[in-house]
């Protein structure tokens, strides 16, 4: 009897990088920020207005966690300084948190000193817990945060900013959406991906209709400003990637 042996070659797998979801920043520490890209998702509306007024021509945009820093910093660089808590203008500082309010016409060539509610605070969050590389991410610059993860090829940490720690949709529904458009180049073993996808490719071709049952929206919509909540869930309509560098969110 001639016993016959059969090597099969298996080439490797080329092994892609890995995806993950964060939906508060209070679970931010399970997660490996170290190795990862931490995108800085807070759609309703500093990471809207973030890239607002990059793309409007703002030198650069330095984000900080407390009024008194903005006011500060804002005096030292004579640069303009916003911000808002509970959707409300602070006392102290000159302009909000309102994609409207940052122009080309008012914002080419200036540094804005920003302080809000979510966004901010997790951005430092990412950046004390280590993370590789932090940009920020909203619908209107959807297709900017997508083809650089796709470029860069590294760990993925989507964060959403969330509403004071506690779970929010319109954050979620823009993981979603960078998931859908990015997703073949990932490896995602992640429920909270998973469920942000879902609700996205359930939901995309009715957003507006969507994003007027979140909480967020009825908060921020008692003060009018449905105009600009429209146009935080609009993709692409300021197409720029701003990157954390230095001490400040430049184009990146």
């Amino acid at each position: 009897m001639h016993i016959f042996t059969v090597s099969i070659y298996l080439p490797p797998m080329s092994q892609k990088p890995v995806l993950h979801t964060l939906l508060s920043p209070r679970l931010i520490d399970l997660y490996d920020a170290a190795n990862s890209i931490v995108v800085i998702i807070d759609v309703f509306r500093a990471t809207s207005t973030i890239t607002t007024a990059l793309y409007n021509g703002a030198q650069k945009v330095i984000p900080v966690a407390s009024v008194d820093d903005c006011i500060s910093i804002g005096k030292s660089l004579q640069a303009i300084t916003a911000g808002e808590r509970d959707g409300k203008i602070i006392p102290g500082l000159q302009y909000g948190n309102s994609p409207a309010e940052y122009p080309r016409s008012f914002i080419e060539g200036k540094t804005l000193v920003l302080t809000t509610t979510n966004g901010t605070r997790l951005l430092h969050m990412a950046l004390d817990n280590g993370a590789d590389e932090v940009i920020t991410g909203s619908f209107p610059n959807l297709s900017a945060v997508c083809n650089h993860l796709i470029q860069k090829g590294k760990n993925v940490i989507l964060g959403c900013s969330a509403w004071k720690d506690r779970f929010n949709l319109e954050d979620t529904l823009f993981a979603g959406a960078v998931i859908n458009h990015i997703k073949d180049h990932f490896t995602i073993h992640c429920d909270s991906s998973l469920m942000a996808e879902d609700m996205y490719v359930l939901h995309k071709n009715d957003m507006y209709s969507f994003i007027q049952k979140t909480t967020h929206w009825h908060r921020l919509a008692a003060y009018g400003l449905e105009k600009d909540l429209q146009y935080c869930v609009t993709p692409d309509v300021a197409n720029v990637l701003p990157l954390y560098k230095e001490g400040a969110l430049i184009r990146g």
